[in-house]
């Protein structure tokens, strides 16, 4: 490859199947890569970083003078990343890029950390650096931090690089452990947009993780990950919003644990049931559902050969997620699509999708 050479990467959006809000508090989360992606194309340039998107138009800075944007935050996303790796010596210098893809923006499926991460491979390809695919994800959560102002976990970075076909990626946020279990082919996902878009930055998720920090400091641990069931029922003293924000937590933690156990039993029944209890938890317990999210669950849950829906990702807008038997999967998207529409005017998709291989 020469300097001129063109190099594109791609990396795929993912469904969070059980683990909500769980990465910022060290605990376990179970998630999966879909055959949705965001592609970032292009070459070197000897003077400038140019961005181009055909759904928000082009950015242009100066090479040397890398820093945050405010008019044209998208462009934060990539040029948080190329700021990040240039702080760990990978010789980043101009670049022109195209951003492409069919991965839905602001749905709740990590439409950002697909874009960080295919411009961090598509960075490392045209300025050639050895980084591992965990320093890689750490890297591009930190630009998250810096350029966009959102304090997210590693989840989506390390599932949207991790991932295999067919197989859910178990990550464990305090010990960094990232381990593959297997889905049951028999089985499918259902995507179901709300209609509702989210930005996290403005909105509650921030807000959320002030809350389970302050939760862990009432209850006395270093985080939620080291608390129990039985220890919220005992502390009536500290204030009921606290405890609701630590029993979604840390339920969540036990449901994730379980259905690994579950999936790797094939019992994919008990699996769905397991769904539904997170998102009843997510509506009561951390507020972080909507009526769209809500209804979305509902109408799938009462649909045949479905198994179990929730919210996926943080929440306050975004898309639900469904398990359901495949041999009927289809039919059950179109059936909830129309169901949808007709209870509320949106025409918001709703697609099946596969288990995909991660970023590449």
């Amino acid at each position: 490859m020469t300097a001129r050479d063109p190099v594109s990467a791609c990396a795929p959006g993912r469904v969070e199947l059980l683990g909500n809000h769980t990465d910022y508090n060290e605990g376990v989360v179970l998630g999966a890569a879909i055959n949705r992606f965001t592609r970032v194309s292009g070459k070197r340039h000897p003077r400038v970083i140019r961005i181009g998107s055909t759904s928000f138009g082009q950015v242009q800075i100066n090479r040397t003078a890398l820093r945050p944007v405010s008019e044209t935050r998208w462009a934060n996303y990539v040029l948080g990343v190329a700021d990040e790796l240039r702080e760990l010596k990978v010789p980043v210098g101009g670049f022109s890029a195209e951003i492409t893809g069919d991965l839905p923006i602001g749905a709740g499926l990590s439409s950002s950390a697909a874009l960080e991460v295919a411009t961090a491979l598509f960075l490392l390809k045209l300025f050639p650096f050895d980084l591992s695919r965990l320093e890689i994800a750490k890297a591009c959560q930190r630009a998250e931090h810096r350029y966009l102002g959102v304090k997210s976990g590693l989840l989506d970075q390390v599932i949207s690089l991790f991932s295999r076909a067919q197989q859910a990626v178990l990550f464990d946020s305090r010990t960094e452990e990232i381990r593959a279990v297997s889905v049951p082919c028999s089985l499918a996902l259902i995507i179901s947009e709300s209609g509702v878009r989210r930005e996290l930055a403005n909105g509650e998720y921030n807000v959320r993780q002030s809350e389970t920090q302050a939760a862990a400091r009432a209850f006395g641990v270093r985080a939620l990950r080291d608390l129990k069931s039985a220890q919220i029922d005992r502390r009536a003293d500290i204030p009921a919003l606290l405890r609701h924000r630590a029993r979604h937590v840390v339920e969540e933690n036990e449901r994730v644990r379980r259905a690994v156990e579950l999936l790797e039993a094939g019992d994919a029944r008990e699996f769905g049931k397991l769904m539904n209890a997170s998102h009843e938890s997510s509506r009561r317990n951390f507020e972080n559902s909507t009526p769209e999210l809500d209804l979305l669950v509902s109408m799938a849950q009462r649909l045949p050969g479905v198994l179990g829906s929730r919210l996926t990702g943080a929440g306050f807008g975004g898309a639900t997620v469904t398990l359901c038997e495949r041999s009927v999967a289809e039919k059950a998207a179109k059936q909830l699509a129309a169901d949808y529409t007709t209870q509320t005017g949106i025409k918001a998709p709703v697609f099946v999708c596969e288990i995909a291989d991660g970023a590449r």
